[in-house]
């Protein structure tokens, strides 16, 4: 859909919907992008790294409670040109900014794409969407309102082999798909993240500010920078990285709405380190369609879990396919157990499958940020756009609340609600320090 920004549209729009298209330019074809870019280290960079190839970028603002990396983010990415700051409202406050790139820990992506987006600001937020499932649909609502495009960074919604096997998997030609599992594994055993003692933070961290929403406590060296995603108050290895690969399932499934019912087990069980996170697990959604989805996180073991290099599988009564970064294969089945026909031609049965696809990662991240610029300029919604986000995000918050509270979840994906104990649903969200707020 096209949402274009023109004087019938202010006169139409809302008070709250005209004073945020009144921070916004409207962009031709052949017009930069200046973004301003808030969170500036490890996630951050690799995205600038990205952004900074397409001609029509020009960085405008960074953004880090860390000083000296906010400086070095300059001088790489920006040649010194761009303005440096350690509060996000103030790259967010600037008139001449048309977009922000979002890489801050998850507890932060809420509060700043939804001030972003009522400042009439597009936004390209890193997965997962948010922290909380409430964030995630006030996130939905902040861009509707304000008509922002919002583009999340699983960026493997622009990979062509996906694309192609999602096409594949509508087709019919799978038979019924009715099981698609993904693992994530590697080996942190024995030390982990590693154990640590509060200290005071370097001088040059703006400590309160990281902590944003999230409880006062002391620093500590094995949370930030990066670690924090063994925290489950500032994120959780399910969500941070399992949430591509449920996005994946998800759109080549077809199941873009939701679970119905969520199952997932863990604990920490050999890693000796001050995470609060599990080592393992694993979860299991069961959807409407008639198909079971499996996801596990094994921190304890680094050996892959399914053939072939596959990103993910998925099973289907004609045959399963096995699909990567750059390319899939598919594998016909027999016929039916039992059937006549089982081990005969008739009736017809689908040939084996293999695509190739140049390219991975690096094309994948480099297509998504152009689709982001592409939809700045034509208003349409990005490949990866916010309610997509938010229902993946959803899916391994789910999860989370499921292993946390040790219970099986019966979920509304319409209503957003857990029905089968309504104490869960004080896990979709949680109440923030002060004075931080969801405007």
């Amino acid at each position: 859909m096209s949402h274009p920004l023109n004087r019938r549209t202010f006169a139409k729009a809302g008070a709250a919907m005209a004073l945020a298209a009144a921070g916004s330019r409207v962009l031709g074809a052949n017009e930069r992008v200046r973004l301003g870019c808030i969170g500036v280290g490890s996630r951050g960079g690799q995205l600038l790294e990205v952004f900074v190839k397409h001609a029509d970028v020009e960085v405008a603002a960074l953004c880090d409670v860390s000083r000296s990396t906010v400086e070095q983010a300059n001088q790489r990415w920006a040649a010194g040109k761009a303005a440096v700051y350690g509060d996000f409202r103030k790259v967010i406050d600037r008139k001449d900014i048309d977009a922000v790139v979002i890489a801050s820990p998850d507890h932060w992506h809420a509060i700043q794409t939804i001030a972003a987006c009522n400042a009439g600001k597009d936004v390209y937020c890193e997965k997962p969407l948010s922290k909380t499932i409430y964030e995630g649909r006030r996130m939905v609502e902040a861009a509707r309102r304000n008509r922002r495009v919002v583009q999340v960074g699983t960026h493997r919604r622009s990979g062509h082999a996906y694309a192609e096997a999602a096409a594949l998997i509508a087709s019919g030609k799978l038979g019924k798909v009715t099981v698609a599992r993904a693992f994530d594994t590697t080996n942190m055993f024995p030390d982990g993240i590693g154990r640590a003692k509060p200290t005071d933070p370097p001088k040059d961290l703006d400590w309160d500010m990281w902590l944003g929403p999230r409880p006062l406590r002391p620093y500590q060296e094995n949370i930030t920078p990066f670690k924090f995603r063994w925290w489950q108050e500032y994120s959780t290895r399910y969500a941070d990285n399992g949430v591509h690969f449920l996005d994946i399932m998800r759109w080549l499934t077809g199941d873009e709405l939701g679970p119905t019912t969520v199952c997932a087990m863990g604990g920490k069980f050999a890693v000796n380190d001050d995470r609060n996170i599990p080592d393992v697990m694993e979860g299991m959604f069961r959807f409407a369609s008639g198909r079971l989805i499996v996801f596990g996180q094994y921190e304890t073991s680094g050996n892959r879990a399914l053939p072939r290099q596959a990103f993910a599988e998925f099973r289907g009564t004609q045959g399963a396919l096995y699909v990567s970064d750059t390319g899939f294969e598919v594998l016909p089945e027999h016929g039916g157990r039992y059937q006549a026909d089982r081990f005969t031609t008739s009736p017809p049965r689908m040939e084996p499958i293999r695509r190739d696809f140049p390219g991975g990662y690096v094309q994948h991240v480099t297509d998504h940020t152009r689709n982001f610029l592409d939809c700045i300029k034509s208003r349409e919604k990005p490949r990866a756009d916010v309610e997509i986000g938010h229902r993946s995000t959803t899916m391994s918050l789910l999860a989370n609340i499921s292993q946390a509270a040790d219970a099986l979840i019966q979920w509304d994906a319409n209503r957003e609600l857990i029905t089968n104990d309504a104490k869960l649903n004080e896990f979709l969200h949680y109440e923030y320090r002060k004075p931080w707020k969801l405007e």
